[in-house]
């Protein structure tokens, strides 16, 4: 992503006051940029001009650009993949509490659904709370409850003190996804945030990828007891906090570079530094108004897709999650001559296809469908329909490797269709204005069909179960079918 088609469509800001204004169609208050080149009035207060000689002088906006969307992604992918570390913790603990007995397999599932269902409260309503203080606000909270409450899980005695935690939990994970995509929708242009979003969307499956063995391996290797996997988690995202206070951006506007979504843009005007780049914080002053729910549809507001892509998602996140919460018990079941360690390592196949399968329909949409999103979201159902239909005949076959060939081909046509629809599609159908609002309202109504891939598998044989899914992801195909050409007004 270092050509300067990362960048072609951003441009000078009008010259303006410097005065802070209201969008009455968000309810959010937008900082205006000033004289001197694009910055905030948060950065003229902070800062003089540039002197002869400074770091920067003679470096053009677009280098300058370059290196802050290096460093904004970067950043991004990290925190998130870190969120996985306390969000998994839960996983590896699993095994040891219901070898102490400290818990039963019900109470686990009561306490995986309560989680779940905050996940989803909280993916409405902290997307809109991000348009309104920024993203350094809401991830540097989420970041912060979650280290907490997996702290207090590791130390509680009583099983009802769980509960309190894990509703904190949910509300804090999901802070995550919707302020950190409005990030790459705020540094990256239309033109190429498909294969921004697409590398971005990586960090998730490689979260969770990784962060349930990290956290097993020192609970029960180096430590020798379940609760250390809390630890650890804790640990990791603490860490994360204090990187993500000290090098988060929330807009070009603060290192004196205007905004990705103007057109007519001189990027290869000199850049002009400023004294100080760190905003305060938040970095929108909201001038006395108060957070309304309102806010929670602002960007359905702004362009029907929103609602269309919420109800997609809502019909393709319950495979995902079903595989993640139940891939081993899934293919136990399937595969019962297995042993259990076989049948824990099997669904390994669908998290790594789900760590190429976001660069590869990123890359389609930008290079192959000219920036439309719709295209490779389709053609992803479609063969994720297929996929999910075989699971009956490939389980038939007795072969372990035939299983996770399929679970392979499930978790790249289902980890690609999600990284599209709650990602890229999002924040291009929300626009850079209205990104983590409309990233938020997705990903809750995604985060409702979880809860379902959850509790599911605990009532239905495994079959039965992707025959179902099967079919909700070719409902979910056939309603984007009407939007094949339809682009975001950006575009």
């Amino acid at each position: 992503m270092s050509d300067r088609g990362t960048s072609e469509v951003i441009a000078d800001p009008p010259e303006q006051p410097a005065v802070s204004t209201h969008d009455g169609a968000s309810g959010a208050s937008q900082p205006r940029p000033t004289e001197a080149g694009g910055g905030t009035q948060a950065d003229a207060a902070s800062s003089g001009t540039d002197k002869p000689g400074a770091k920067g002088a003679g470096r053009t906006r677009r280098q300058e650009l370059h290196k802050w969307q290096m460093r904004i992604f970067a950043l991004s992918w990290l925190t998130y993949a870190a969120f996985y570390f306390p969000r998994n913790a839960m996983s590896a603990a699993k095994v040891g509490v219901l070898e102490e007995g400290f818990m039963d397999k019900a109470q686990l599932g009561v306490l995986d659904s309560v989680y779940l269902a905050a996940y989803a409260v909280g993916q409405f309503v902290w997307g809109a709370v991000a348009e309104r203080f920024g993203t350094r606000v809401v991830v540097t909270g989420g970041l912060i409850m979650a280290g907490v409450a997996r702290l207090f899980m590791g130390i509680v005695p009583a099983v009802w003190m769980f509960i309190p935690a894990m509703l904190a939990m949910g509300l804090a994970q999901s802070t995550g996804w919707s302020a950190l995509c409005k990030n790459i929708a705020s540094f990256f242009s239309v033109q190429v945030r498909g294969r921004a979003m697409g590398f971005f969307s990586t960090s998730y499956a490689f979260g969770g990828l990784v962060a349930a063995p990290v956290a097993g391996f020192f609970a029960y290797q180096v430590f020798h007891t379940w609760r250390a996997a809390f630890f650890v988690g804790t640990a990791v995202v603490f860490l994360t906090v204090v990187l993500f206070v000290i090098f988060q951006r929330n807009h070009p506007n603060e290192v004196g570079l205007p905004d990705v979504d103007d057109e007519n843009g001189d990027l290869d005007a000199p850049y002009q530094r400023r004294g100080r780049t760190r905003a305060p914080m938040p970095v929108v002053h909201v001038d006395g108004d108060k957070f309304t729910f309102k806010l929670l549809f602002a960007a359905v507001r702004q362009d029907a897709m929103v609602l269309k892509l919420g109800i997609v998602y809502f019909l393709l996140k319950p495979a995902r999650y079903a595989v993640l919460l139940w891939g081993p018990v899934l293919v136990k079941e399937a595969l019962p001559e297995t042993s259990t360690l076989t049948a824990v390592f099997v669904p390994v196949a669908f998290g790594v296809a789900g760590i190429v399968a976001p660069v590869a329909i990123g890359w389609a949409s930008d290079r192959l469908f000219g920036a439309r999103r719709v295209p490779p979201t389709i053609i992803a159902l479609g063969l994720l329909v297929i996929a999910l239909a075989l699971w009956g005949p490939a389980t038939a076959t007795g072969s372990v490797v035939t299983v996770a060939a399929l679970l392979a081909l499930v978790g790249l046509t289902a980890y690609g269709a999600d990284a599209m629809v709650s990602g890229v599609a999002a924040v291009d159908f929300g626009t850079s204005k209205y990104a983590a609002g409309a990233t938020g309202f997705i990903n809750g109504c995604g985060s409702i069909g979880a809860i379902l891939g959850g509790l599911l598998p605990g009532f239905m044989g495994g079959t039965a179960l992707f025959y179902g899914f099967a079919g909700a992801a070719l409902v979910a195909a056939l309603i984007l079918v009407p939007s094949w050409n339809q682009r975001p007004a950006n575009a």
